[in-house]
């Protein structure tokens, strides 16, 4: 239905930046959600970020000040901006999202997930 392609990650330094972006691979008519989580090993999954069409945002207390969730609507893509990394952000980043397409013969409903990014936060 809907892909979401990853990318951005890489290998930085502490107190450096990154910024990764979570692209869709069609036209989306609305989202309801996005959504940033993060693994690294031996962890569980944790819930990074979200963020609403409508603009309202949330973090986890780890990163609050440090990274920032947005949406660009014309270019169907999620970002998620990462300042002030530290060793700890350490982790595979997945984004996803839910909302809606135009499949050609009507509305449809998405969920889906990105294949996920390394992030590497090392001196």
């Amino acid at each position: 239905q809907v892909q979401l392609v990853e990318s951005g990650g890489g290998l930085v330094q502490p107190g450096g930046s990154l910024r990764l972006s979570c692209a869709a691979s069609r036209n989306i008519f609305s989202v309801n959600a996005m959504a940033w989580y993060r693994q690294a090993p031996g962890k569980q999954r944790e819930l990074v970020a979200t963020t609403t069409t409508g603009g309202r945002t949330n973090y986890a207390d780890s990163v609050k000040g440090r990274f920032t969730i947005s949406i660009d609507n014309a270019k169907n893509t999620g970002y998620l901006q990462m300042n002030s990394l530290k060793p700890e952000d350490t982790a595979v980043y997945y984004c996803n999202a839910d909302g809606t397409y135009y499949s050609g013969s009507g509305y449809r409903t998405f969920y889906s997930w990105g294949q996920g990014t390394q992030v590497t936060v090392s001196s």
